[in-house]
């Protein structure tokens, strides 16, 4: 099926800020928050032999999603206030908003497919398939409908999980990764994707179990392998649930370690980076005392925490 590649490698001769800063959002929260300089502070650092790579809107990008968008509108639900963006739909109303909490945000949601999510692409070249809380993508295809709370630029709709703006049974297949954990009634968005997929439409869902907190603007909820399955199991056929190379348990532990470390002040990260993997099979409350427990500053806490409490009373 037809795709563009919306990021190219950056170098010395095609630098461009913003087209670095827009595909590198860590670099992006640097700059904002004051630890870098610029994006070609840190191209020049590091990006360069890192092979990090830079936004670009190719030729014919336009009228990819002008057709696109032409294929989708007899999806589109006209039941819901709306509004034209060039090609885009917009169907974020004040009440949607405030509904899903769709507060603004700069921050830039991005994941790569899967080979799970290729083929599913793959399987349905002339069929739509719906991506939904899509992010900004590097490559943009023909027949992905990318939905967003965000206008990113390969953003096609702009709407809710929870009042999906499209007819029942519309596509043959939806995409749910790292979607699901950021929103506020994951349980309306299962109904409303199996509303929108058609009769033997598929659907892959990815969700954080044992992630630290993150947010595109909020993070909500992570899921068990049970507590995933409870969300669509009254709706569709569960045919299959595993965990992935890219979810693999080192990957949360690595997570966990690393921002753990960067949240320390450099005598405790010294400290705990120096400590055996072995010396964390202790007794939790004979490591309470140490400096690398209590340095961890409030926020880093409530990101890492192993449970949270909420106090409150009925006014």
């Amino acid at each position: 099926m037809p795709f563009l590649d919306l990021a190219e490698t950056a170098t010395a001769a095609n630098f461009s800020e913003a087209a670095y800063l827009a595909a590198n959002p860590d670099v992006q929260e640097g700059v904002r928050s004051g630890r870098l300089a610029s994006g070609r502070a840190h191209f020049d650092r590091l990006g360069q032999r890192q092979g990090r790579r830079q936004r670009r809107l190719p030729e014919g990008f336009e009228a990819m999603m002008a057709q696109k968008l032409e294929r989708l509108a007899p999806h589109l639900r006209d039941d819901l206030p709306h509004r034209r963006l060039g090609p885009k739909v917009d169907y974020l109303s004040d009440e949607l908003r405030a509904l899903a909490t769709a507060d603004p945000t700069a921050n830039v949601s991005q994941n790569a497919y899967d080979p799970h999510v290729e083929e599913l692409i793959a399987a349905h070249p002339d069929g739509l398939i719906l991506d939904c809380g899509a992010g900004q993508r590097d490559r943009y295809y023909s027949n992905v409908v990318n939905l967003e709370i965000v206008d990113y630029d390969t953003t096609d709709v702009l709407g809710i999980g929870e009042v999906l703006p499209f007819r029942d049974a519309s596509f043959d297949g939806v995409i749910s990764v790292a979607v699901l954990e950021h929103v506020r009634d994951p349980f309306a968005c299962a109904r409303e994707i199996a509303r929108v997929l058609k009769p033997g439409g598929r659907l892959l869902c990815a969700v954080p179990f044992l992630q630290p907190m993150h947010g595109y603007p909020h993070h909500y909820f992570n899921m068990t392998v049970e507590g995933l399955r409870a969300l669509f199991e009254d709706h569709l056929t569960v045919d299959q649930q595993y965990v992935p190379t890219s979810l693999l348990p080192i990957w949360s532990l690595t997570w966990i370690v690393q921002s753990w470390a960067a949240g320390l002040p450099k005598e405790a990260r010294k400290r705990f980076l120096s400590r055996r993997l072995s010396d964390f099979t202790a007794d939790p409350l004979t490591l309470l005392d140490e400096s690398f427990v209590k340095d961890l500053p409030a926020e880093k806490n409530f990101e890492l925490a192993s449970g949270t409490y909420l106090f409150a009373h009925k006014p």
